[in-house]
């Protein structure tokens, strides 16, 4: 994110307007705001049950500063701004948990769970909806004709702009999401609270995640193509949308098959 913001010029990219390393560095920064405060919310929830009690003094303001993301990144706008510090120091705060959990109690690979093998197969998935937005990080459309790229089209607001831009895109926070939530979910945690609260997190980050993913990667690689005109509504901001609706219930039933899958694990 850095090297490719700070050598290409913003009208390649996507509601930016800075140039050079300023540009590299303010849109790592809202990238640290979003998607990486979600999951940093994640970690630091994980991270406290390794750690004494004490922890919550960290985690608490950790978990608030994070959470007052959306106040701060606008898709129309992501230059960023001073107030995009607030996020950041959550996410920082939250590192620094999940450094004091692996110090105090070491790493190592989980057990096999029931559903690995699904879980492998919904990576592999994401992996290649994902390579043409992958291409678009580095700074380079991907080559041949299997994906949509360089194709120049018009945008709602009457520009013109590569089918897909380069730098970063919401459905690779999207399938960022998705596999965090697929590797976090392999942990194992003692307090039966808390892992109910951290299965719930983790099945609401997979599904609206997923959703998010599913949006970018249909309006890019067939409504540009014009195969149809109906595109996905979009589900980045909550609200009382159907679209928002089915992250719901996506949620719903990810976190129940996360909470049963760690139930037949747990009873081994």
């Amino acid at each position: 994110m850095l090297v490719t913001y700070s050598r290409l010029e913003p009208a390649e990219t996507y509601h930016v307007s800075h140039e050079g390393l300023a540009g590299g560095v303010s849109r790592t920064l809202t990238l640290v705001n979003f998607p990486i405060a979600l999951v940093a919310i994640a970690l630091a929830l994980i991270a406290t049950a390794a750690l004494p009690r004490a922890a919550w003094w960290i985690a608490a303001p950790a978990l608030a500063l994070c959470a007052t993301m959306p106040l701060f990144v606008d898709q129309d706008d992501l230059d960023a701004r001073w107030v995009n510090a607030i996020p950041a120091l959550g996410v920082v705060m939250a590192l620094g948990l999940t450094l004091a959990a692996v110090t105090r109690t070491g790493t190592a690979l989980s057990p096999p769970r029931p559903w690995d093998r699904w879980r492998i197969v919904l990576a592999v998935v994401v992996g290649l909806v994902s390579l043409p937005w992958i291409a678009a990080e580095l700074g380079f459309h991907l080559p041949g004709d299997v994906f949509m790229g360089e194709e120049v089209g018009l945008e709602d607001d009457g520009t013109s702009l590569a089918a897909v831009h380069l730098g970063h895109h919401h459905g690779t926070d999207g399938a960022l999401l998705v596999v965090t939530a697929l590797l976090l979910s392999r942990v194992a945690l003692a307090g039966r609270r808390l892992r109910i609260a951290v299965f719930a997190y983790l099945g609401t980050m997979l599904s609206y995640g997923a959703v998010n993913l599913a949006q970018d990667a249909w309006n890019e690689q067939v409504v540009k193509r014009g195969w149809t005109d109906a595109g996905i509504p979009s589900a980045l901001l909550p609200g009382a949308r159907p679209i928002f609706g089915i992250v719901v219930v996506g949620a719903l039933v990810a976190t129940l098959v996360l909470l049963r899958e760690e139930k037949s694990y747990s009873a081994r």
